[in-house]
């Protein structure tokens, strides 16, 4: 192709087979692979790989050197009765990596009118990502795992194959969710959820530790979980007590009040329950 009748840079590599609108800007070094469209109002960045047969269409902006496997569609029109063609987003970060089969659809009038996922993410292969998804940077999202519309995941999150998340759920910054696991709630920053139906079971130990956290600071975060959800005498009626308790007690520790300013966030799905003791072992509260 002349890549002067469509300005775009010499170093774009496009197979002769891919389908790529002229209106359509790319980035310096993009590679598109066999089979491949991509739609008038698209933008590549720097970078970017379409390996084959991947499909990227509407207002969809791929952020530099993100890399995209085959059968892929990226910003395809959300699956939501109520749209009806409004000119709604969809945004990938930079060095995301998305795997084979993923389907990522744009947002809706609805909702924010942008689906996006944020940088260094991974996303495996058959997941799906909603209209209206806001997911942050570093998030790994391992495969078969679905979510419904307006889902947010926070950085660095973990969500494990075959989980199901609710739409409208939140899940926190730094939040492991276990496989094969429905999650109808929100999941607080740093926690960890396992079961057919999500119960919270402790905190993502494991994470902190390979963030760097010191052994004081995640024997504080501890203390302070026990406080939120203690093994016995649960009351829903005096939650407010605790979560005043431990906003007193810890007014110094960005983590537990980040953990306190999100449970006390506006929600739609209120938050996960905690499992009952006999559903927390030694290995998932980190002892």
């Amino acid at each position: 192709m002349d890549h002067s009748v469509v300005n775009w840079p010499s170093s774009v590599r496009i197979h002769p087979s891919a389908l790529v609108d002229p209106e359509a800007k790319l980035g310096e070094g993009v590679t598109i692979g066999p089979w491949c469209s991509v739609g008038p109002d698209v933008v590549l960045g720097e970078g970017v790989r379409l390996h084959a047969n991947v499909i990227v269409d509407g207002l969809t902006e791929i952020g530099a050197q993100a890399e995209i496997f085959p059968f892929v569609t990226v910003g395809l029109a959300p699956q939501d009765l109520k749209y009806r063609g409004e000119p709604t987003r969809c945004q990938i970060g930079a060095h995301t990596v998305i795997r084979e089969n993923v389907t990522i659809h744009r947002g809706t009038a609805q909702g924010a009118g942008l689906t996006r996922v944020g940088s260094h993410c991974l996303i495996m292969a058959n997941a799906h990502v909603a209209h209206d998804c806001l997911i942050g940077d570093g998030v790994i999202i391992v495969n078969n795992t679905v979510m419904g519309g307006h889902v947010e995941i926070g950085d660095g999150a973990r969500i494990m194959g075959s989980a199901a998340l609710h739409q409208f759920v939140r899940i926190g910054r730094g939040a492991l969710v276990g496989g094969v696991c429905g999650v109808e709630a929100d999941v607080i920053p740093y926690g960890s959820v396992l079961g057919n139906r999500a119960r919270l079971v402790g905190l993502h130990w494991i994470w902190l530790r390979r963030q760097g956290v010191s052994a004081g600071e995640i024997q504080q975060m501890r203390r302070a979980f026990r406080i939120l959800y203690p093994r016995t005498g649960r009351n829903e009626a005096v939650l407010g007590a605790r979560l005043s308790e431990v906003k007193r007690d810890f007014p110094d520790h960005a983590r537990i009040q980040e953990i306190i300013t999100f449970m006390e966030a506006e929600s739609r799905r209120g938050l996960v329950r905690a499992a009952s003791p006999s559903q927390i072992t030694a290995e998932t509260e980190g002892v």
